[in-house]
């Protein structure tokens, strides 16, 4: 794929940027979307774009993993879901350097392109963990690296591609089996969140609750509910809330 060139703007320091692209991307989603589904509400990840007082309301990131974007790394996706009243209905997730578009209907399964895709069997042990740091919140570094740090000594192995809505995606195809970061916003995983339950998977908060769509939330996510519960014992011996 051979990327435009595109500005860059810092909104809060290095580890959280803008590009030009991330504008240019969101602004044409929202217009064609809108003539798309007239009277929809939007959530959007630039410019606090947020009206969600709608029955229907698209929750768009525009370029989920800026920074890998900004750099030339693969793991970057559009992402794009429907949001009816309190529950996701469509979701969206289109890797460009990959050519992967992933996309789920609510109901009818989950797909990687044109193929059915499916959450992997393996067992916890056996589990390839996507995680990071909480780069947006370092004063949470050492809770999440000692969460980490204990998945990892009961799981296979773990991956930081930098991109919440790939990861999960890459958890709905089988690639890896777990996932958690600590604070995340809507946008990162709403879309993707569809996507991985239609394909099998599990999702929830950090504390075993549905994922809230108009807030943000840290998330967990596994190939199965025994996973998934493994994870989250580990992060509650971590935690307090």
């Amino acid at each position: 794929m051979e990327v435009a060139s595109f500005s860059i703007t810092q909104k809060e320091g290095y580890s959280n940027i803008v590009t030009s692209s991330d504008l240019a991307v969101q602004n044409f989603l929202c217009d064609r979307l809108s003539a798309l589904l007239p009277n929809c509400g939007f959530i959007c990840e630039e410019k606090d774009f947020i009206e969600d007082a709608h029955e229907y309301t698209w929750i768009i990131d525009p370029i989920d993993g800026t920074a890998n974007y900004s750099r030339g790394i693969a793991e970057c996706a559009i992402c794009v879901g429907l949001k009816h009243w309190k529950e996701m209905v469509l979701g969206v997730v289109f890797i460009p350097f990959a050519d992967e578009l992933f996309w789920a209907e609510k109901g009818k399964g989950a797909f990687l392109n044109e193929t059915p895709i499916h959450v992997s069997d393996r067992p916890f042990q056996n589990a390839i963990l996507c995680t990071a740091l909480s780069v947006y919140h370092k004063e949470h570094a050492k809770k999440c690296s000692d969460i980490i740090l204990d998945a990892f000594q009961k799981c296979n192995d773990i991956r930081r591609f930098g991109a919440c809505a790939p990861e999960l995606c890459y958890l709905a195809m089988g690639r890896c089996e777990l996932y958690f970061e600590y604070q995340l916003s809507p946008w990162d995983y709403a879309a993707a969140s569809l996507i991985l339950t239609e394909a099998g998977g599990e999702i929830t908060d950090l504390q075993g609750n549905n994922v809230p769509l108009t807030q943000g939330s840290g998330v967990i996510a596994a190939n199965n509910k025994d996973n998934i519960q493994q994870m989250l014992d580990i992060v509650r011996f971590h935690t307090s809330f």
